[in-house]
């Protein structure tokens, strides 16, 4: 008689994970369905169980170790054989969902009412509404219980009848071959019951198709993609099942004036050119309020004399909430240096006065481009 280990490829001091890894491994392989009901493979697959169902369990393993086959005559060993119960229950425990529908494991839907569907509602909100929470009134299709029937689907005065295809399990099993197939009644659809004389106003469904109003608390801080889940708010279940759920799916429209970076704000602010050159303060919109913030939502930017674009200010704590905790984030001001346009005769002639009197003390950034413009052009020459 061949060793359990051998038998699944494994070595004596293997752990339960790799016990079970390699169970999956040649179960999969040595399916009789998968060799075409071939007698080998069906031999080699009651093995395979055989040698499972004994290491799997601590105590046999540790008789079968220390006593070999001899040690667990009588609990599956021996040559004996796994039976279909035996395997049914371990691939049952071993491959879960994933065999569900097959092997009649996993998810079993139980006998009783259905749980009702989840609904998704896509909901655009403004970055004022992220910033601050808000409080938004939406309208949600779902389908309701009827009120007739009380959801049962059934004409008042009258009740479901057991459905006499799955005796009210839901479920009906049949055998083919080696295994033994269970799957949802086709005749009640898994609820267990028959409606023999239907609600008119429901047709029988014991649900109709209604618009609620619901309102939902907006979180301050949320992102664009955030998920609000609205528990019992999805559609009524069949029968008198619970309710699903509603989630929501939110969306933050672009702003005129910020930019959102995480926690951070970024907003572009132009500055007249005397007021960069000489120096100066500027205003700047913000999203929070504060001692030196009026009632605008306007926040004072101080400007240093020399400021040139693309310099940009942070302020601390102006920014977004944090959807978990205390934590803000900055504003960051970035400012745009604006050219005048349709200068007058005397303005154009006080700009000229100011170029003629400028020289490249005044101009540090063109004067450095210059040089490393003319150390270009050079090379491209060939002249110094």
């Amino acid at each position: 008689m061949r060793d359990y280990y051998e038998i699944l490829g494994i070595g004596r001091d293997c752990d339960a994970a790799a016990l079970k890894s390699a169970f999956r491994k040649q179960a999969m392989e040595h399916h009789p369905d998968r060799n075409g009901g071939c007698g080998d493979a069906e031999t080699r697959f009651k093995e395979i169980n055989e040698a499972y169902s004994i290491l799997s369990d601590a105590q046999k393993r540790a008789a079968y170790d220390r006593f070999g086959h001899a040690g667990v005559n009588g609990a599956g060993g021996g040559g004996q054989g796994a039976g279909f119960g035996d395997v049914h229950d371990i691939f049952n425990e071993v491959f879960g969902d994933a065999f569900g529908e097959m092997f009649g494991g996993g998810r079993q839907r139980q006998n009783g009412p259905a749980r009702g569907a989840d609904l998704r509602y896509d909901l655009e909100i403004t970055l004022e509404q992220a910033f601050a929470s808000a409080e938004v009134e939406i309208t949600v299709p779902a389908a309701m219980a009827c009120e007739a029937c009380e959801g049962a689907g059934a004409k008042p005065g009258t009740s479901p009848t057991t459905c006499s295809g799955c005796g009210g399990a839901g479920r009906v099993r049949a055998t083919q071959g080696f295994f033994s197939i269970e799957r949802t009644c086709p005749r009640c659809g898994g609820s267990g019951q028959m409606v023999t004389d239907p609600c008119k106003p429901c047709n029988g469904h014991g649900q109709v198709r209604r618009e609620r109003v619901l309102q939902v608390r907006i979180p301050a801080g949320v992102d664009d993609g955030a998920r609000i889940r609205l528990a019992g708010e999805g559609d009524a279940g069949q029968r008198g099942g619970p309710r699903g759920d509603l989630y929501i799916f939110l969306s933050v429209t672009p702003h005129d004036l910020f930019e959102r970076d995480g926690l951070d704000l970024l907003c572009t602010v132009p500055v007249p050119m005397c007021t960069a050159a000489l120096g100066g303060e500027i205003e700047a919109p913000c999203l929070t309020g504060g001692e030196d913030c009026d009632g605008e939502c306007r926040i004072p930017v101080s400007v240093p004399e020399g400021t040139q674009t693309g310099r940009t200010v942070r302020l601390k704590g102006r920014g977004m909430p944090s959807l978990r905790g205390r934590q803000r984030g900055d504003l960051l001001v970035e400012m745009f240096v604006e050219t005048p346009t349709h200068l007058s005769a005397r303005q154009k002639e006080l700009m000229r006065e100011l170029a003629e009197t400028c020289g490249e003390q005044q101009h540090p950034q063109a004067s450095g481009f210059m040089g490393k413009a003319s150390k270009f052009w050079g090379g491209v020459t060939g002249k110094a």
